[in-house]
């Protein structure tokens, strides 16, 4: 499909029907006990979880609501919803849902503008619930951000397709380690062998290592002794609702720092 194509094919697409709202869940950097970014995660303008909006995307408006997310995002990072000035703002987005890597960011370069948010602070987080078959597409897509200036993540890694096929195929600045391969990973011999193993072969490629979904302070001392920098999970702070009070926290980044 061409860039013409696509554009006019998201263009003529039915707008998303359900209003939305965005959580925002803080990354840790555990070495300087500060909030290395903040994680978008979509809400229902009532409080409902992510299933709520997400039931509602279709074939037809999944490009719009790609869109919406985005610019919902920035809009509310924007105005200061995000705690400070110099956090990364992640984006999650289905590679599936960009054909023009260049004209499908339009919007979100526009929103960035348009509320004063550096678009160097953008992290666009990539995954897919079924196999990437068009691995070339992606690698454009990774290429394109990373050449505009904004860091990318392999979301999910370790769990259905987000493996060691496309770490191989392309290089992200972040893969986040699944919550799934993490869960309880102080007493679970094997799993701490294959972590310690994609900790080598991420060394090896410069990719930075995120740990997601933290729920105890034994998984994250554990991984933070394995050198692991970054956290993010239940056991730091929770998402809160278009807003997040990095003063709630403090005590904890000092105890992690520590």
């Amino acid at each position: 499909m061409t860039a013409r194509a696509t554009c006019d094919a998201c263009r003529s697409g039915e707008a998303f029907p359900v209003a939305f709202t965005m959580a925002f869940q803080p990354i840790i950097d555990a070495v300087a006990g500060s909030v290395w970014g903040y994680e978008a995660l979509v809400r229902g303008t009532d409080g409902a979880g992510a299933a709520a909006v997400l039931g509602a995307v279709t074939e037809a408006n999944r490009y719009h609501f790609d869109q919406d997310c985005r610019v919902k995002a920035i809009e509310l990072a924007g105005a200061g919803l995000i705690g400070n000035d110099t956090a990364r703002l992640s984006i999650n987005f289905k590679p599936n849902a960009v054909y023009e890597p260049r004209a499908c960011i339009r919007a979100s370069l526009a929103a960035a503008e348009r509320v004063g948010f550096a678009p160097t602070r953008l992290m666009f987080e990539f995954t897919e619930d079924e196999r990437i078959d068009d691995v070339a597409h992606v690698q454009n897509i990774v290429e394109s951000y990373k050449r505009m200036g904004f860091t990318t993540a392999l979301d999910d890694f370790g769990a259905g397709h987000a493996g060691l096929s496309l770490l191989a195929a392309f290089q992200p600045d972040v893969i986040k380690l699944d919550m799934n391969l993490l869960r309880g990973v102080d007493a679970a011999p094997a799993r701490q062998v294959v972590i310690r193993g994609i900790l080598g072969i991420a060394a090896e490629l410069g990719v930075t290592v995120l740990a997601e979904g933290i729920e105890t302070e034994a998984e994250f001392r554990y991984l933070r002794s394995l050198g692991i920098r970054l956290f993010q999970g239940y056991y730091l702070a929770r998402p809160e609702i278009e807003t997040f009070r990095p003063a709630s926290a403090i005590p904890l980044l000092q105890a992690v720092a520590a």
